[in-house]
């Protein structure tokens, strides 16, 4: 396996490996960006990005990540598509193995972003792809005239449920608290859109159903008078965070 050099390794190509990039190309240090699985991160799986400084209108994820991408290849960055399997930060140069070779860097930036958070359920496993889903721009087409469920309170759950009215029939939000955490502005969408209901105080504790492999109903439990309720559905979305693609880091650098 080939071992090469880089004065800059930057690990992840969302957005803030973009900007990385486009700095540490502009200085001159011909960076290299391992792009991973997903090139351009989450935000190619965004529908309109409506708060990035500068484009006084809409943008798809997909068209801002192409220009960011364009911009830092403009200075001189380059790219691969793939991913690293180890890193090793005891000693200078730093050491990362990817799926094809072994990279020594002067510095590395991680810019790794974060994946989906989900419920762990055994049904939620089971029907994943099959009505269970934590992309609404990738999925929501397969919805046509259905009712789904939004699962989550916060900007991601908002904008999720939001786009799923351009498909679905009905989206109903489920949310453990009584009031939405996320921005106002989504929330007077949301709140004010004839499509979308919501359940408060709730979570959902089971999934139905593997055994037909579709989803036909959530299980949804009231946190706070303990009572549960099947509630019919035909797909249910999960937009309850995530969580930080640092894996790989762990016993090399201190994480928060």
């Amino acid at each position: 396996m080939s071992i090469i050099s880089e004065k800059v390794l930057i690990i992840g190509g969302g957005p803030a490996g973009l900007t990385a990039a486009l700095y540490t190309a502009r200085a001159n240090l011909k960076p290299l960006v391992l792009e991973g699985p997903q090139p351009g991160g989450q935000l190619t799986i965004t529908s309109d990005v409506e708060n990035f400084p500068g484009f006084p209108e809409p943008q798809t994820g997909p068209e801002l990540i192409g220009q960011l991408h364009q911009q830092a290849e403009r200075f001189g960055a380059r790219f691969a598509y793939e991913s690293v399997q180890s890193i090793d930060l005891s000693r200078r140069p730093f050491t990362v193995q990817t799926d094809t070779q072994t990279i020594e860097a002067s510095a590395v930036i991680v810019a790794t972003g974060a994946s989906a958070r989900w419920l762990e359920l055994p049904s939620e496993k089971a029907l994943m792809g099959h009505g269970v889903s934590a992309c609404a721009t990738c999925d929501g087409f397969f919805f046509r005239g259905k009712e789904v469920v939004v699962v989550g309170g916060g900007d991601t759950a908002l904008e999720e449920g939001l786009f799923l009215t351009r498909f679905c029939k009905r989206v109903t939000i489920i949310h453990r608290r009584d009031q939405l955490r996320g921005s106002k502005i989504l929330q007077e969408r949301a709140l004010n859109h004839p499509q979308i209901g919501f359940l408060w105080d709730s979570v959902v504790d089971e999934i139905a159903d593997p055994a037909q492999n579709k989803v036909t109903a959530v299980k949804v439990r009231n946190v706070k008078t303990g009572a549960v309720t099947n509630f019919p559905c035909d797909g249910v979305f999960l937009a309850i965070g995530h969580v930080p693609n640092t894996g790989f880091l762990k016993g090399q650098i201190v994480t928060d």
